[in-house]
């Protein structure tokens, strides 16, 4: 493979992406058409995400689902959002979205609707997280976090601190601080999550292991 991969790129597509099963049949040749924007191999792609290139090859074949945070991460090494990966770029950037027009998106279980214009410095979702979805994913990227619980109890770790978050409850903190996110009761638990999204060229981006997902 050559370090641009000169295969032509498919067009991002425009609009709310499917849900369910079918949105994951779109998340895949969506992964692999902005890599290709990004002008970057399978290999540096892999290498800058923290994954293994056979990883990130199921990614974008869609033998494996991504999880919000490894599409985080994704979007930043590719210079983009998550709404681009998903396919939910509109035609032109919006001031007020409908909740109609939020349409549902899942990934690693979680299911999430857009709650801000896409293309801005930071990104406002949505998101209904199941109990027991996630729950061992500890996430450290750049930028900065902020969720408000808005049904269920959330159970929320920074470092070595752990927290029981009940709707009304919020949290502001530095991504970079090792976290882990998961609902703490069956019923799962509903939260509105902004997090700040690095606009810098794809060269410029100085992540590190800081995109590295870890698994305990």
């Amino acid at each position: 493979m050559s370090p641009a991969d000169p295969a032509t790129p498919q067009q991002p597509t425009t609009g709310p992406a499917p849900s369910g099963p079918d949105a994951l049949l779109g998340v895949a040749p969506q992964l692999r058409a902005l890599r290709r924007r990004a002008a970057l191999t399978l290999e540096a792609a892999a290498v800058t995400a923290g994954l293994s290139p056979a990883h990130l090859s199921r990614l974008e074949t869609g033998h494996r689902q991504p999880s919000l945070p490894m599409l985080l991460t994704l979007a930043r090494v590719y210079g983009t959002t998550v709404s681009e990966l998903l396919g939910e770029t509109p035609a032109e950037r919006q001031s007020v979205l409908r909740a109609a027009e939020a349409e549902p998106s899942v990934a690693g279980g979680w299911t999430y609707r857009q709650a801000g214009a896409s293309g801005r410095g930071m990104q406002a979702l949505r998101v209904q997280v199941p109990y027991g979805a996630q729950g061992d994913i500890v996430r450290v990227h750049p930028g900065e976090e902020w969720l408000y619980v808005l049904t269920g109890r959330l159970r929320l770790r920074l470092a070595d601190t752990a927290y029981v978050l009940e709707p009304g409850d919020s949290a502001h903190f530095d991504s970079a601080t090792p976290h882990r996110i998961a609902a703490d009761g069956l019923e799962g638990a509903e939260l509105l999550f902004v997090h700040t999204l690095l606009q810098s060229p794809v060269e410029a981006l100085c992540l590190g292991a800081y995109t590295k997902e870890v698994r305990r």
